[in-house]
Protein backbone atom coordinates (compact mmCIF):
# COMPACT_ATOMS: atom_id res chain seq x y z
CA UNK A 1 0.00 0.00 0.00
CA UNK A 2 1.37 3.40 -0.93
CA UNK A 3 2.21 5.79 1.91
CA UNK A 4 1.66 9.10 0.09
CA UNK A 5 -0.76 10.31 -2.57
CA UNK A 6 0.10 13.36 -4.64
CA UNK A 7 -1.80 15.31 -7.28
CA UNK A 8 0.34 16.97 -9.96
CA UNK A 9 -1.50 19.91 -11.53
CA UNK A 10 0.28 20.50 -14.82
CA UNK A 11 1.91 17.87 -17.03
CA UNK A 12 4.81 19.67 -18.70
CA UNK A 13 8.47 18.81 -18.11
CA UNK A 14 8.39 19.48 -14.37
CA UNK A 15 5.00 17.92 -13.75
CA UNK A 16 5.26 14.73 -15.76
CA UNK A 17 8.87 13.98 -14.86
CA UNK A 18 8.04 14.46 -11.17
CA UNK A 19 4.90 12.34 -11.53
CA UNK A 20 6.82 9.49 -13.16
CA UNK A 21 9.63 9.58 -10.57
CA UNK A 22 7.18 9.64 -7.66
CA UNK A 23 5.18 6.73 -9.09
CA UNK A 24 8.36 4.80 -9.72
CA UNK A 25 9.07 5.08 -5.97
CA UNK A 26 5.62 3.71 -5.02
CA UNK A 27 3.86 7.03 -4.45
CA UNK A 28 0.29 7.26 -5.74
CA UNK A 29 0.12 10.04 -8.34
CA UNK A 30 -2.92 11.64 -9.94
CA UNK A 31 -1.71 13.99 -12.65
CA UNK A 32 -4.14 16.50 -14.10
CA UNK A 33 -4.42 18.26 -17.45
CA UNK A 34 -7.21 19.81 -19.49
CA UNK A 35 -5.67 18.36 -22.67
CA UNK A 36 -7.58 15.17 -23.55
CA UNK A 37 -4.95 13.95 -26.02
CA UNK A 38 -2.15 14.36 -23.50
CA UNK A 39 -4.16 12.65 -20.76
CA UNK A 40 -4.84 9.65 -23.00
CA UNK A 41 -1.16 9.36 -23.93
CA UNK A 42 -0.08 9.44 -20.29
CA UNK A 43 -2.70 6.85 -19.31
CA UNK A 44 -1.49 4.68 -22.20
CA UNK A 45 2.04 4.95 -20.82
CA UNK A 46 3.30 7.26 -23.57
CA UNK A 47 5.28 10.44 -22.93
CA UNK A 48 3.77 13.37 -24.89
CA UNK A 49 7.23 14.90 -25.41
CA UNK A 50 10.80 13.65 -25.62
CA UNK A 51 12.92 13.84 -22.51
CA UNK A 52 15.86 11.54 -21.83
CA UNK A 53 14.88 8.45 -19.77
CA UNK A 54 11.24 9.54 -19.34
CA UNK A 55 9.67 7.04 -21.74
CA UNK A 56 11.71 4.18 -20.30
CA UNK A 57 10.50 5.05 -16.80
CA UNK A 58 6.89 5.28 -17.98
CA UNK A 59 7.24 1.90 -19.70
CA UNK A 60 8.30 0.35 -16.40
CA UNK A 61 5.43 1.96 -14.48
CA UNK A 62 2.89 0.86 -17.09
CA UNK A 63 4.18 -2.69 -17.03
CA UNK A 64 4.56 -3.14 -13.29
CA UNK A 65 2.38 -0.67 -11.35
CA UNK A 66 0.04 1.25 -13.68
CA UNK A 67 -2.32 2.08 -10.81
CA UNK A 68 0.31 4.43 -9.35
CA UNK A 69 0.26 6.91 -12.24
CA UNK A 70 -3.03 8.11 -13.67
CA UNK A 71 -3.91 11.29 -15.51
CA UNK A 72 -7.29 12.95 -14.97
CA UNK A 73 -9.11 15.72 -16.80
CA UNK A 74 -10.69 16.83 -13.52
CA UNK A 75 -8.22 18.66 -11.23
CA UNK A 76 -10.81 18.97 -8.46
CA UNK A 77 -11.12 15.18 -8.31
CA UNK A 78 -7.33 14.84 -8.32
CA UNK A 79 -7.01 17.15 -5.32
CA UNK A 80 -9.88 15.50 -3.43
CA UNK A 81 -8.31 12.06 -3.74
CA UNK A 82 -4.78 13.03 -2.62
CA UNK A 83 -3.02 14.47 0.43
CA UNK A 84 -0.55 16.78 -1.32
CA UNK A 85 -1.12 18.92 -4.43
CA UNK A 86 1.77 20.29 -6.47
CA UNK A 87 1.23 23.17 -8.88
CA UNK A 88 3.49 22.64 -11.89
CA UNK A 89 1.78 24.90 -14.41
CA UNK A 90 3.63 27.05 -16.92
CA UNK A 91 4.32 30.73 -16.30
CA UNK A 92 4.84 32.06 -19.85
CA UNK A 93 5.90 35.55 -20.84
CA UNK A 94 3.35 38.19 -21.70
CA UNK A 95 3.94 40.41 -24.71
CA UNK A 96 5.59 42.98 -22.42
CA UNK A 97 7.96 40.22 -21.17
CA UNK A 98 6.40 40.14 -17.69
CA UNK A 99 5.19 36.89 -16.13
CA UNK A 100 1.76 35.50 -16.98
CA UNK A 101 0.26 33.95 -13.84
CA UNK A 102 -3.03 33.00 -15.48
CA UNK A 103 -2.49 29.25 -15.23
CA UNK A 104 -1.40 29.57 -11.60
CA UNK A 105 -4.50 31.59 -10.76
CA UNK A 106 -6.93 29.15 -12.42
CA UNK A 107 -5.24 26.17 -10.76
CA UNK A 108 -5.47 27.87 -7.36
CA UNK A 109 -9.21 28.30 -7.93
CA UNK A 110 -9.57 24.61 -8.78
CA UNK A 111 -7.71 23.66 -5.61
CA UNK A 112 -9.99 25.99 -3.65
CA UNK A 113 -13.07 24.30 -5.13
CA UNK A 114 -11.72 20.93 -4.01
CA UNK A 115 -10.78 22.06 -0.51
CA UNK A 116 -14.25 23.53 -0.10
CA UNK A 117 -15.47 19.92 -0.23
CA UNK A 118 -12.69 18.47 1.94
CA UNK A 119 -12.48 18.38 5.72
CA UNK A 120 -8.99 16.96 6.19
CA UNK A 121 -5.74 18.97 6.14
CA UNK A 122 -4.21 19.30 2.67
CA UNK A 123 -0.78 20.53 1.59
CA UNK A 124 -0.46 22.79 -1.47
CA UNK A 125 3.02 23.12 -2.99
CA UNK A 126 3.85 25.69 -5.65
CA UNK A 127 6.63 24.33 -7.83
CA UNK A 128 6.17 26.62 -10.82
CA UNK A 129 8.57 29.52 -11.15
CA UNK A 130 6.74 32.58 -9.81
CA UNK A 131 7.77 36.08 -8.75
CA UNK A 132 8.10 36.76 -5.00
CA UNK A 133 4.77 37.14 -3.26
CA UNK A 134 2.83 34.85 -5.60
CA UNK A 135 2.42 31.85 -3.29
CA UNK A 136 1.23 33.92 -0.34
CA UNK A 137 -0.66 36.76 -2.04
CA UNK A 138 -2.13 34.99 -5.07
CA UNK A 139 -2.27 31.23 -4.51
CA UNK A 140 -2.97 31.33 -0.78
CA UNK A 141 -5.53 34.12 -0.99
CA UNK A 142 -7.44 32.58 -3.92
CA UNK A 143 -7.64 29.19 -2.19
CA UNK A 144 -8.91 30.91 0.97
CA UNK A 145 -11.51 32.95 -0.92
CA UNK A 146 -12.84 29.99 -2.90
CA UNK A 147 -12.67 27.32 -0.18
CA UNK A 148 -13.35 29.35 2.95
CA UNK A 149 -10.42 27.51 4.53
CA UNK A 150 -7.56 29.14 6.45
CA UNK A 151 -3.89 28.60 5.51
CA UNK A 152 -1.88 27.13 8.38
CA UNK A 153 -5.03 25.71 9.96
CA UNK A 154 -6.99 23.91 7.22
CA UNK A 155 -4.36 23.68 4.53
CA UNK A 156 -0.60 24.00 4.25
CA UNK A 157 1.23 26.13 1.73
CA UNK A 158 4.79 25.70 0.47
CA UNK A 159 6.96 27.00 -2.34
CA UNK A 160 9.45 24.43 -3.56
CA UNK A 161 11.42 25.67 -6.58
CA UNK A 162 12.65 23.00 -8.96
CA UNK A 163 16.10 23.00 -10.51
CA UNK A 164 15.61 20.51 -13.32
CA UNK A 165 17.70 20.89 -16.45
CA UNK A 166 15.85 19.75 -19.56
CA UNK A 167 17.61 16.80 -21.10
CA UNK A 168 18.33 15.43 -17.63
CA UNK A 169 15.07 16.12 -15.80
CA UNK A 170 14.71 12.53 -14.60
CA UNK A 171 18.26 12.45 -13.25
CA UNK A 172 17.81 15.83 -11.56
CA UNK A 173 14.50 14.77 -10.00
CA UNK A 174 15.93 11.56 -8.59
CA UNK A 175 19.28 13.00 -7.48
CA UNK A 176 19.01 16.77 -6.87
CA UNK A 177 21.96 18.75 -5.54
CA UNK A 178 19.72 20.59 -3.05
CA UNK A 179 16.10 20.89 -1.95
CA UNK A 180 14.67 24.29 -1.08
CA UNK A 181 11.43 24.45 0.91
CA UNK A 182 9.73 27.77 1.48
CA UNK A 183 6.90 27.39 3.96
CA UNK A 184 3.92 29.42 5.18
CA UNK A 185 4.41 27.86 8.62
CA UNK A 186 6.29 25.03 10.31
CA UNK A 187 3.51 22.49 9.83
CA UNK A 188 3.50 23.03 6.06
CA UNK A 189 7.26 22.76 5.81
CA UNK A 190 7.46 19.73 8.09
CA UNK A 191 4.92 17.81 6.00
CA UNK A 192 6.78 18.50 2.76
CA UNK A 193 10.12 17.67 4.34
CA UNK A 194 8.76 14.34 5.62
CA UNK A 195 7.50 13.56 2.12
CA UNK A 196 10.94 14.16 0.63
CA UNK A 197 12.65 12.22 3.41
CA UNK A 198 10.49 9.28 2.35
CA UNK A 199 11.05 9.83 -1.38
CA UNK A 200 14.81 10.43 -1.28
CA UNK A 201 15.88 8.30 1.66
CA UNK A 202 19.67 8.04 1.89
CA UNK A 203 20.22 10.62 -0.87
CA UNK A 204 19.47 13.37 1.66
CA UNK A 205 22.67 12.50 3.53
CA UNK A 206 24.58 14.30 0.77
CA UNK A 207 21.85 16.69 -0.39
CA UNK A 208 21.31 19.93 1.57
CA UNK A 209 17.68 20.66 2.46
CA UNK A 210 17.10 24.35 3.08
CA UNK A 211 14.07 25.76 4.90
CA UNK A 212 13.02 29.38 4.46
CA UNK A 213 9.94 31.54 3.96
CA UNK A 214 7.80 31.58 0.82
CA UNK A 215 9.17 34.72 -0.76
CA UNK A 216 12.82 33.80 -0.27
CA UNK A 217 12.23 30.42 -1.92
CA UNK A 218 10.54 32.13 -4.87
CA UNK A 219 13.54 34.39 -5.37
CA UNK A 220 16.03 31.50 -5.08
CA UNK A 221 14.86 30.13 -8.42
CA UNK A 222 15.30 33.45 -10.18
CA UNK A 223 18.68 33.95 -8.56
CA UNK A 224 19.71 30.51 -9.80
CA UNK A 225 18.60 30.93 -13.42
CA UNK A 226 19.75 34.52 -13.73
CA UNK A 227 23.24 33.63 -12.52
CA UNK A 228 23.51 30.70 -14.95
CA UNK A 229 22.30 32.93 -17.79
CA UNK A 230 24.82 35.58 -16.76
CA UNK A 231 27.68 33.04 -16.83
CA UNK A 232 26.74 32.04 -20.38
CA UNK A 233 26.54 35.63 -21.61
CA UNK A 234 29.80 36.41 -19.79
CA UNK A 235 31.51 33.55 -21.64
CA UNK A 236 30.06 34.74 -24.93
CA UNK A 237 31.21 38.32 -24.28
CA UNK A 238 34.74 37.02 -23.76
CA UNK A 239 34.41 34.80 -26.82
CA UNK A 240 33.75 37.95 -28.82
CA UNK A 241 36.82 39.52 -27.21
CA UNK A 242 38.83 36.45 -28.23
CA UNK A 243 37.84 36.93 -31.86
CA UNK A 244 39.38 40.42 -31.90
CA UNK A 245 42.95 39.14 -31.85
CA UNK A 246 44.87 36.03 -33.00
CA UNK A 247 46.34 33.54 -30.55
CA UNK A 248 43.40 33.44 -28.13
CA UNK A 249 41.18 30.37 -27.64
CA UNK A 250 38.09 30.99 -25.51
CA UNK A 251 37.89 27.33 -24.50
CA UNK A 252 41.27 27.57 -22.81
CA UNK A 253 40.44 30.98 -21.34
CA UNK A 254 37.22 29.75 -19.71
CA UNK A 255 38.96 26.59 -18.51
CA UNK A 256 41.46 28.79 -16.72
CA UNK A 257 38.73 30.98 -15.27
CA UNK A 258 36.61 28.01 -14.23
CA UNK A 259 39.38 26.39 -12.22
CA UNK A 260 38.95 29.14 -9.64
CA UNK A 261 37.19 27.36 -6.76
CA UNK A 262 34.95 30.41 -6.33
CA UNK A 263 33.59 30.13 -9.88
CA UNK A 264 33.78 26.60 -11.40
CA UNK A 265 33.65 25.97 -15.14
CA UNK A 266 30.03 24.93 -15.57
CA UNK A 267 27.99 27.22 -17.83
CA UNK A 268 31.13 28.97 -19.04
CA UNK A 269 30.96 27.36 -22.47
CA UNK A 270 30.85 30.02 -25.17
CA UNK A 271 28.47 29.34 -28.03
CA UNK A 272 25.48 30.48 -29.98
CA UNK A 273 23.53 31.38 -26.84
CA UNK A 274 21.11 29.94 -24.31
CA UNK A 275 17.52 28.96 -24.95
CA UNK A 276 14.83 26.79 -23.42
CA UNK A 277 11.70 27.33 -21.41
CA UNK A 278 13.37 28.87 -18.35
CA UNK A 279 16.26 31.26 -18.91
CA UNK A 280 14.68 33.81 -21.24
CA UNK A 281 11.35 33.65 -19.46
CA UNK A 282 12.75 33.88 -15.96
CA UNK A 283 15.34 36.58 -16.65
CA UNK A 284 12.68 38.67 -18.39
CA UNK A 285 10.14 38.02 -15.63
CA UNK A 286 12.33 39.10 -12.73
CA UNK A 287 13.63 42.05 -14.78
CA UNK A 288 10.05 43.21 -15.42
CA UNK A 289 9.12 42.58 -11.77
CA UNK A 290 12.03 44.60 -10.42
CA UNK A 291 11.28 47.42 -12.86
CA UNK A 292 7.68 47.48 -11.61
CA UNK A 293 9.12 47.98 -8.12
CA UNK A 294 11.20 50.94 -9.32
CA UNK A 295 14.52 49.15 -9.90
CA UNK A 296 15.53 48.59 -13.56
CA UNK A 297 18.16 45.84 -13.84
CA UNK A 298 21.08 46.94 -16.02
CA UNK A 299 22.85 43.62 -15.53
CA UNK A 300 19.99 41.42 -16.73
CA UNK A 301 19.31 43.75 -19.65
CA UNK A 302 22.90 43.18 -20.78
CA UNK A 303 22.68 39.41 -20.23
CA UNK A 304 19.71 39.17 -22.60
CA UNK A 305 21.19 41.53 -25.16
CA UNK A 306 24.48 39.65 -25.41
CA UNK A 307 22.65 36.35 -25.74
CA UNK A 308 20.35 37.54 -28.50
CA UNK A 309 23.23 39.11 -30.43
CA UNK A 310 25.01 35.75 -30.72
CA UNK A 311 22.78 34.94 -33.70
CA UNK A 312 24.11 38.02 -35.48
CA UNK A 313 27.65 37.11 -34.48
CA UNK A 314 27.51 33.59 -35.87
CA UNK A 315 25.96 34.66 -39.19
CA UNK A 316 28.57 37.40 -39.51
CA UNK A 317 31.25 34.76 -39.01
CA UNK A 318 29.71 32.64 -41.75
CA UNK A 319 29.64 35.50 -44.25
CA UNK A 320 33.24 36.41 -43.44
CA UNK A 321 34.16 32.80 -44.21
CA UNK A 322 31.93 31.96 -47.17
CA UNK A 323 30.95 35.35 -48.58
CA UNK A 324 27.36 36.53 -48.88
CA UNK A 325 25.03 33.61 -48.18
CA UNK A 326 22.09 34.80 -50.26
CA UNK A 327 21.11 32.16 -52.82
CA UNK A 328 23.19 29.47 -51.13
CA UNK A 329 21.94 26.32 -49.44
CA UNK A 330 22.47 26.56 -45.68
CA UNK A 331 22.45 23.70 -43.17
CA UNK A 332 21.64 23.83 -39.47
CA UNK A 333 22.81 20.82 -37.47
CA UNK A 334 20.61 20.79 -34.39
CA UNK A 335 17.35 22.66 -33.88
CA UNK A 336 16.32 21.99 -30.24
CA UNK A 337 17.74 24.37 -27.67
CA UNK A 338 19.95 21.64 -26.17
CA UNK A 339 20.63 17.90 -26.54
CA UNK A 340 18.41 15.17 -25.08
CA UNK A 341 15.18 17.15 -25.46
CA UNK A 342 12.88 18.11 -28.33
CA UNK A 343 12.08 21.48 -26.74
CA UNK A 344 12.22 24.38 -29.22
CA UNK A 345 11.24 27.16 -26.83
CA UNK A 346 13.63 30.12 -27.28
CA UNK A 347 16.06 27.82 -29.12
CA UNK A 348 19.11 29.57 -30.64
CA UNK A 349 18.14 28.04 -33.98
CA UNK A 350 15.07 30.32 -33.99
CA UNK A 351 17.23 33.42 -33.71
CA UNK A 352 19.73 32.17 -36.29
CA UNK A 353 16.99 31.45 -38.81
CA UNK A 354 15.46 34.88 -38.19
CA UNK A 355 18.84 36.52 -38.79
CA UNK A 356 19.44 34.50 -41.97
CA UNK A 357 16.04 35.46 -43.31
CA UNK A 358 16.63 39.15 -42.52
CA UNK A 359 19.59 38.88 -44.89
CA UNK A 360 17.48 37.32 -47.65
CA UNK A 361 18.73 33.77 -47.06
CA UNK A 362 15.83 31.37 -47.52
CA UNK A 363 17.29 28.02 -48.63
CA UNK A 364 17.74 26.68 -45.11
CA UNK A 365 17.82 22.98 -44.23
CA UNK A 366 17.72 21.68 -40.68
CA UNK A 367 18.34 18.34 -39.06
CA UNK A 368 17.73 17.37 -35.43
CA UNK A 369 17.75 13.81 -34.03
CA UNK A 370 14.61 14.35 -31.92
CA UNK A 371 13.08 17.78 -32.58
CA UNK A 372 11.79 17.52 -36.15
CA UNK A 373 8.11 17.58 -35.16
CA UNK A 374 8.44 20.39 -32.62
CA UNK A 375 10.62 22.34 -35.06
CA UNK A 376 7.94 22.06 -37.73
CA UNK A 377 5.51 23.71 -35.32
CA UNK A 378 7.92 26.61 -34.71
CA UNK A 379 9.33 27.13 -38.20
CA UNK A 380 6.53 25.93 -40.46
CA UNK A 381 7.73 26.20 -44.06
CA UNK A 382 10.52 28.71 -43.31
CA UNK A 383 13.03 25.87 -43.51
CA UNK A 384 13.25 22.36 -44.96
CA UNK A 385 13.63 19.34 -42.70
CA UNK A 386 16.14 16.55 -43.32
CA UNK A 387 15.89 13.04 -41.93
CA UNK A 388 19.63 12.49 -41.67
CA UNK A 389 22.90 14.36 -41.37
CA UNK A 390 23.84 13.31 -44.89
CA UNK A 391 20.59 14.62 -46.34
CA UNK A 392 20.98 17.92 -44.51
CA UNK A 393 24.53 18.41 -45.79
CA UNK A 394 23.90 17.36 -49.39
CA UNK A 395 24.87 20.21 -51.77
CA UNK A 396 25.07 22.65 -48.84
CA UNK A 397 27.43 25.63 -49.05
CA UNK A 398 27.57 26.49 -45.35
CA UNK A 399 26.83 24.36 -42.29
CA UNK A 400 26.16 25.70 -38.77
CA UNK A 401 26.59 23.43 -35.74
CA UNK A 402 23.83 24.73 -33.44
CA UNK A 403 23.08 21.95 -30.91
CA UNK A 404 25.73 19.64 -29.45
CA UNK A 405 23.93 16.32 -29.91
CA UNK A 406 26.08 13.19 -29.53
CA UNK A 407 25.22 12.32 -33.13
CA UNK A 408 27.38 15.24 -34.30
CA UNK A 409 30.41 14.66 -32.09
CA UNK A 410 31.99 12.05 -34.35
CA UNK A 411 31.67 14.02 -37.57
CA UNK A 412 34.99 14.51 -39.34
CA UNK A 413 36.12 17.10 -41.88
CA UNK A 414 35.76 14.42 -44.55
CA UNK A 415 32.07 14.02 -43.74
CA UNK A 416 31.52 17.66 -44.63
CA UNK A 417 33.77 17.47 -47.70
CA UNK A 418 32.00 14.37 -48.96
CA UNK A 419 28.44 15.68 -48.80
CA UNK A 420 28.63 19.47 -49.10
CA UNK A 421 28.94 21.41 -52.33
CA UNK A 422 31.31 23.81 -50.58
CA UNK A 423 32.40 22.66 -47.09
CA UNK A 424 32.19 25.89 -45.08
CA UNK A 425 31.60 24.95 -41.44
CA UNK A 426 30.71 27.16 -38.44
CA UNK A 427 31.03 25.53 -35.03
CA UNK A 428 28.58 27.33 -32.78
CA UNK A 429 29.21 25.03 -29.81
CA UNK A 430 32.97 24.35 -29.92
CA UNK A 431 32.18 20.70 -30.47
CA UNK A 432 34.82 19.97 -33.11
CA UNK A 433 38.61 19.72 -32.83
CA UNK A 434 39.66 23.18 -33.99
CA UNK A 435 43.11 22.28 -35.32
CA UNK A 436 41.88 19.26 -37.26
CA UNK A 437 38.95 21.08 -38.87
CA UNK A 438 40.74 24.37 -39.49
CA UNK A 439 43.65 22.68 -41.24
CA UNK A 440 41.49 20.72 -43.69
CA UNK A 441 38.50 22.90 -44.65
CA UNK A 442 37.12 26.46 -44.40
CA UNK A 443 36.19 26.60 -40.73
CA UNK A 444 35.27 29.08 -38.03
CA UNK A 445 34.45 28.53 -34.36
CA UNK A 446 33.02 30.73 -31.63
CA UNK A 447 35.77 32.36 -29.59
CA UNK A 448 38.81 31.64 -31.77
CA UNK A 449 40.46 32.86 -34.94
CA UNK A 450 43.46 31.43 -36.76
CA UNK A 451 46.59 31.42 -34.67
CA UNK A 452 49.67 33.16 -36.02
Amino acid sequence: MYKYSVSILGTGFIGLCSAACFADKDIKVLASTHNEKKAKMINDGKAPFYEADLQEMMDGIKANKPELLQCLLDPVKAVLETDISMITQGTPMREDKSINLGYIESTAREIGEALNQKDSYHLVVVRSTVVPGTARNLVGKIITEVSGKIPGKDFGLCMQPEFLAEGRSIEDTLRPDRIVIGAFDDRSGDMLQEFYEYFYGDHLQNCPLLRMNLESAELVKYGNNCLLSTKISYANEFANFAQLVPNVDIVQVMKGVGLDYRINDRFLNAGVGFGGSCFHKDVNAIKAWSKSKGYPSRLLEAVLGINDDQAIEIVDMAEELAGKLGGKKITLLGLSFKPCTDDMREAPSLRVVDELMKRGITNINGFDPKAKETAEVEFGDKIKYADSIEEALKDSECAFLITEWDEFKNLTPNDFKKHMKTPNVIDGRRLFDYDKFNSTLPFRAIGRINLK
